[in-house]
């Protein structure tokens, strides 16, 4: 792919011609799919930390919080709002799912009941922060994505684009 057209600095996509728009389209929709799974990861991992925290916060020591696991992890991981669908790829080995994993191992997170208060505090500040960078990246995301489909939107509305080749190549 060549170097998208800019228009004062910024992504200029009325100048793009239509097979890179919809690549590049393809390309970031590619980029928030990744996105999103390590947010929704990493959601997932700060509601056991603070559900550990609630536990002790309780002071509930008669139980852990594997009890709660099923819910948590539903609501993550195959819960949301439904989107158009893509095919699904594994993003367990993308860079931001490694630093996930870097961070969670840091911290030691796989014995969330072996951290004392501190620690597991520590621990939600750096999930929740990270958590945050990776949805201000999506809303980043979605105003390029957005403005690249409204121009697709625009060039098939008026027919600059030919809507029989719609269905074939997206």
């Amino acid at each position: 792919m060549t170097t998208p057209a800019l228009h004062n600095g910024e992504l200029d996509p009325g100048a793009m011609p239509l097979p890179e728009l919809r690549a590049l389209r393809a390309e970031l929709q590619h980029q928030d799919d990744a996105i999103s799974y390590v947010r929704r990861l990493t959601q997932a991992r700060l509601d056991l930390v603070r559900s550990e925290m609630r536990h002790r916060a309780a002071g509930d020591d008669s139980t852990n919080i594997t009890g709660e696991l099923p819910v948590i992890l539903g609501t993550h991981l195959t819960g949301g709002p439904a989107r158009p669908p893509r095919p699904a790829d594994d993003f367990s080995s993308h860079p931001l799912a490694l630093a996930l994993e870097a961070l969670c191992q840091e911290a030691g997170s796989t014995d969330l009941q072996s951290m004392d208060a501190g620690e597991l505090a520590e621990f939600a500040a750096a999930l929740h922060e990270f958590e945050q960078h990776r949805s201000h990246e999506r809303k980043e995301l979605f105003a390029r994505i957005d403005a690249l489909s409204a121009e697709l939107v625009r060039r098939y509305r008026d027919g600059e684009a030919d809507v029989d080749g719609l269905l074939a190549a997206d």
